[in-house]
């Protein structure tokens, strides 16, 4: 067999290289954690937030929707349920020293309220992990709350005080939601009271 053969052989039975090795997974800008709190059932007597509980920690795309479509859709949680999404690190308390000097944004969700709270949620999240958000520093993370009478969810923030860097928060979140209903902002130390309407 001359040599054009054998090298012609050997180009021919070569294996592309993406064919024989595994996929790299997409790793996102940092880690986040998901929550779990279930309120409907609080036993007497306990704190606020002992029922919460860390659900799973990702920090991959493919593990993201691994876990997003399987458990974390809040349509599917019962009343008195909340679903949390936070950077790794950070708990879901006002106590926490991330959340401690900051607040929140609320979009109440009113019209076909658990399509419309999926769909909320799922940019919400995109938009989180993705690190689309110019202040993503300042955010801490999101809730999905789900009760009988209303929906809503809160991006929580690590700042109260800098006007510019919340406003900025939240026309883009109000954009990426794609909402008309105002969005409001409240400081966690005097939830109560809004601050901000946008």
């Amino acid at each position: 067999m001359a040599t054009e053969d054998v090298n012609e052989a050997l180009a021919a039975a070569e294996v592309p290289i993406e064919s024989t090795t595994e996929k790299q997974p997409h790793k996102l800008e940092r880690k986040w954690c998901f929550w779990f709190d279930n309120q409907s059932k609080p036993k007497q007597g306990a704190a606020w937030g002992a029922s919460l509980r860390k659900a799973s920690t990702f920090d991959t795309v493919e593990d993201f929707w691994g876990l997003h479509e399987t458990i974390f859709i809040p349509s599917k949680l019962t009343p008195n349920a909340d679903i949390h999404l936070f950077k790794a690190g950070v708990e879901p308390k006002w106590e926490d020293p991330e959340c401690a000097h900051g607040g929140k944004w609320t979009f109440v969700v009113t019209n076909n309220r658990k399509q419309a709270l999926d769909k909320a949620w799922l940019e919400t999240l995109m938009a989180l992990i993705g690190e689309q958000f110019d202040e993503a520093d300042e955010i801490c993370g999101v809730v999905a709350s789900v009760r009988l009478k209303q929906d809503k969810l809160s991006l929580w923030t690590r700042t109260k005080s800098n006007e510019a860097v919340l406003m900025g928060i939240g026309k883009k979140w109000k954009a990426l939601l794609d909402v008309t209903d105002k969005i409001t902002f409240t400081n966690h130390d005097d939830s109560r009271r809004s601050r901000f309407t946008v």
